[in-house]
């Protein structure tokens, strides 16, 4: 199946790019520029498209970030330090983000004549982010089968999925995670500390797998982690 992958260039989004390609669809990769802080994702997102050999796009939407103000992401307010959870990560939830990042690779999907998109959603991020929910990945593929003539799937293989599960998946396919980002901070190393870097290497060790990120020298000492 002729299919885009909405890439950020992050750990969930490579694994699903090379899960996707290891079932034989026909990829194609669109990541989003709306002026986020952690900017740095996309050069990696860019490297590993090029390593696949990957069609890859970057939609320059930097005009909306006035308009998704009030997150850590887009406006001038700190990323939390510490452990992801829901009271902690939410001034990290951009404004109807993944609604918007699909409805662009929608369009994408349709004007190429690909029968799907494809979104690394997986079950730890549901507590944090709304539109990361069940909910609202079947509520979105209803609208892509009604937009067009033709419909358009929306596709969630890791709805149920933790991220150490991810883990153990993209480890089993050779994804490089080296060149993954996850930072939600930016920067030329990952800073070990924000709810995202602490995720990350929460997942490496309840997976079991080396983690090969570079992290800032001030980062803390990774905690052991029940598996």
């Amino acid at each position: 199946m002729k299919t885009v992958v909405v890439y950020s260039g992050g750990l969930d989004s490579t694994v699903l790019l090379y899960h996707l390609r290891h079932l034989g669809h026909e990829l194609r990769a669109l990541s989003v520029d709306y002026g986020q802080r952690h900017r740095r994702e996309l050069a990696g997102a860019e490297a590993v498209c090029g390593l696949l050999g990957i069609e890859h796009r970057i939609a320059d939407l930097r005009s909306l970030r006035p308009l998704l103000a009030g997150s850590a992401l887009t406006d001038d307010l700190p990323v939390p330090d510490g452990h992801y959870t829901e009271q902690s990560m939410r001034v990290t939830v951009v404004p109807n983000r993944n609604m918007i990042l699909l409805a662009v690779a929608i369009g994408w999907a349709i004007s190429r004549e690909c029968g799907a998109v494809a979104l690394a959603a997986h079950a730890g991020d549901h507590a944090v982010y709304p539109d990361c929910r069940p909910a609202f990945a079947e509520a979105m593929a209803q609208a892509a089968a009604l937009c067009d003539w033709r419909p358009i799937a929306v596709l969630r293989p890791f709805i149920k999925m933790t991220k150490a599960d991810l883990v153990r998946r993209g480890a089993g396919l050779g994804v490089p995670f080296e060149m993954t980002w996850s930072c939600y901070r930016g920067g030329d190393l990952h800073c070990g500390r924000c709810g995202t870097c602490v995720e990350r290497r929460e997942a490496f060790a309840r997976a079991g797998v080396p983690d090969p990120t570079a992290y800032a020298p001030d980062a803390p000492p990774m905690p052991a982690v029940p598996g």
